[in-house]
C-alpha cells in the first residue's frame, strides 16, 4: 500500500485547509485509516481516525469540533477538513493506513503551517 498526502500549506489562524490522502496498491486490504501529525521537537500524535466503512470516527480532544475526517472507499481517498486552525496546529501531517492483517503504512507527510 502506498499513501500520498496533499493539500498542506500556509494558512492564517482561523483559516481552513483540506488534506487528502490517496491510497494505491492493495487497497482492498485497508481497514482503519487515520491522520497523525508531528510538530517540530514533539512526538507524533493521532489527530483523527476512521473505520473502514466510515461510520466510526474518533478525534484528538484538541481538534474535536474543528476537524472532520472522511473517506471515499470507491476512490481510495481519505480527507481531513481542518477549520478554525490554530498556530499550534503547525506540523507535518501524515496519512496512516492499517491492513486487516495488521500491517501499518504511513505516507511521506504534508506540511501545514498556521501563522498567528
Amino acid at each position: 500500500v502506498q499513501l500520498v498526502e496533499s493539500g498542506g500549506g500556509l494558512v492564517q489562524a482561523g483559516g481552513s485547509l483540506r488534506l487528502s490522502c490517496a491510497a494505491s496498491g492493495s487497497t482492498f486490504s485497508i481497514n482503519t485509516m487515520g491522520w497523525y501529525r508531528q510538530a517540530q521537537g514533539k512526538e507524533r500524535e493521532l489527530v483523527a481516525a476512521i473505520a473502514s466503512g466510515g461510520g466510526s470516527t474518533n478525534y484528538a480532544d484538541s481538534v474535536k469540533g474543528r476537524f472532520t475526517i472522511s473517506r471515499d472507499n470507491a476512490k481510495n481517498t481519505m480527507f481531513l477538513q481542518m477549520n478554525s486552525l490554530k498556530p499550534e496546529g503547525t506540523a507535518v501531517y501524515y496519512c496512516n493506513a492499517v491492513e486487516s492483517a495488521g500491517w501499518v503504512y504511513l505516507g511521506q507527510g504534508t506540511q501545514v503551517t498556521v501563522s498567528s
